[in-house]
């Protein structure tokens, strides 16, 4: 290797190791290296160490961690499925909140069942009313002295009518719900999870809003829907910000079509005309999506395994918003 190339490959690794020395850079041989330094060829011994910011991956990934999930009733739903993978991970406490109950205590009793370690509590109030969402906060608080995750799921798809039919009443009160809820979900939960405590030594957590992939593109839902997940998505980007140095970490899960209750009928449609192969025929996948691939991307997002990752809006679509979707054998 030419003199010159070893030497800027030395002074990269004493900048990525910490050690690099102002001589290094002006010395016209090649400098001596520190213990640290990468050399051409390395031996094993002399790897730097990796820093481990999270536990193995094989392990409980989210052990000791108190959650608040929003959205949970649903039989189908993503809540319902993000419960049971921070519930199977070691989650102190799950809290399952819905404004509709109806399957709530089941649920918890499922979760209780299949895990019974974990403290499963059930509240019905609505995602979008200040005073409901400060008190689960305040719950959590005072029953664990930490909260860590806040998954902001809640959310309604809104009138279906063109723009031009849709009136100032309706749209607003999708906003409601779907954008005033994550943003009252944030505002309480990042100063509880700044609290630091024995059994928490370190501030920090994750607040996760369910957005969409109507958010990042268009002709993928209604005008009130989309318009309310693109505000969901603004949220997380702008909140990581005006959380900088707190340790709390926001982001925004935007979801392909999932079977869900929220989309039940689409699919019930589908089966019924025997055309259900083809939902998701616009997706390089060719399938719609199921709950627990959400709830797996949630439960990442949660814990320390995504300790660096902030502010983004992460599509789980199967590949439909990476293109320009067309019906293949159309456009000829």
């Amino acid at each position: 290797m030419p003199d010159s190339a070893t030497r800027r490959l030395q002074a990269v690794g004493q900048q990525l190791a910490g050690t690099a020395s102002s001589s290094s850079s002006s010395s016209s041989s090649s400098p001596t290296t520190s213990s640290t330094s990468f050399s051409p060829s390395s031996t094993q011994s002399e790897l730097p160490p990796i820093h481990q910011v999270a536990p193995a991956s094989t392990g409980p990934r989210a052990a000791g961690k108190v959650v608040i999930i929003t959205g949970a009733n649903s039989l189908l739903g993503i809540g319902r499925a993000a419960a049971h993978q921070f519930a199977q991970n070691g989650a102190r406490a799950v809290y399952l909140c819905d404004f509709a109950d109806a399957h709530l205590a089941a649920h918890r009793q499922d979760v209780v069942a299949r895990y019974p370690a974990v403290d499963v509590h059930v509240r019905r109030f609505d995602a979008a009313d200040e005073a409901a969402v400060r008190d689960v906060v305040a719950d959590a608080l005072r029953r664990y002295g930490r909260l860590d995750v806040f998954f902001a799921n809640a959310g309604v798809l809104g009138p279906q009518a063109l723009f031009g039919d849709v009136d100032a009443e309706s749209f607003m009160q999708t906003m409601r719900v779907n954008a005033l809820g994550p943003f009252l979900a944030a505002k309480f939960a990042a100063p509880a999870m700044q609290v630091t405590s024995a059994g928490k030594p370190t501030a920090g957590g994750s607040i996760i809003l369910t957005a969409s992939v109507a958010g990042l593109r268009s002709n993928a839902g209604a005008t009130p829907y989309s318009a309310s997940k693109a505000a969901v998505i603004s949220l997380a980007q702008t909140l990581a910000f005006q959380l900088t140095g707190t340790g709390v970490r926001v982001n925004a899960v935007c979801p392909g079509l999932i079977e869900t209750g929220m989309t039940a009928s689409v699919f019930a449609a589908a089966r019924a005309r025997g055309t259900q192969g083809k939902i998701g025929q616009l997706n390089p996948l060719r399938r719609a999506g199921h709950a627990d691939e959400i709830a797996r991307a949630v439960l990442f997002l949660g814990t320390d395994d995504a300790s660096y990752v902030n502010g983004q809006a992460w599509a789980v679509d199967g590949g439909l918003s990476a293109g320009h979707p067309f019906v293949p054998g159309k456009l000829s």
